[in-house]
């Protein structure tokens, strides 16, 4: 995995169902990403945050900078497909 700015991140905790569930999607498509763990780092809480304006988790940001919270799994894998990671 990669910190270059083009990779695709993901913000979450792993008491977070959602987060999981994203994680694993990703895992299965064999797309690479950065795992930033909120509760390993809770400073990076407020990097959420300011990217999404909001708490929820989680938050997947993408190479392009658009971002999803919460995003279902047909959301993530269309944002794949528009970018051609999948």
């Amino acid at each position: 995995m990669t910190d270059l700015p083009s990779s695709l991140t993901v913000f979450g905790a792993d008491w977070c169902r959602d987060c999981i569930r994203t994680k694993k999607q990703l895992d299965e498509l064999g797309v690479e990403y950065t795992y930033v763990d909120l509760v390993a780092e809770p400073a990076a809480a407020d990097v959420a945050k300011e990217i999404s304006g909001r708490t929820q988790i989680p938050v997947v940001v993408y190479p392009d900078s658009s971002h999803h919270v919460e995003p279902s799994n047909a959301d993530v894998e269309g944002k794949l497909r528009e970018l051609s990671l999948i």
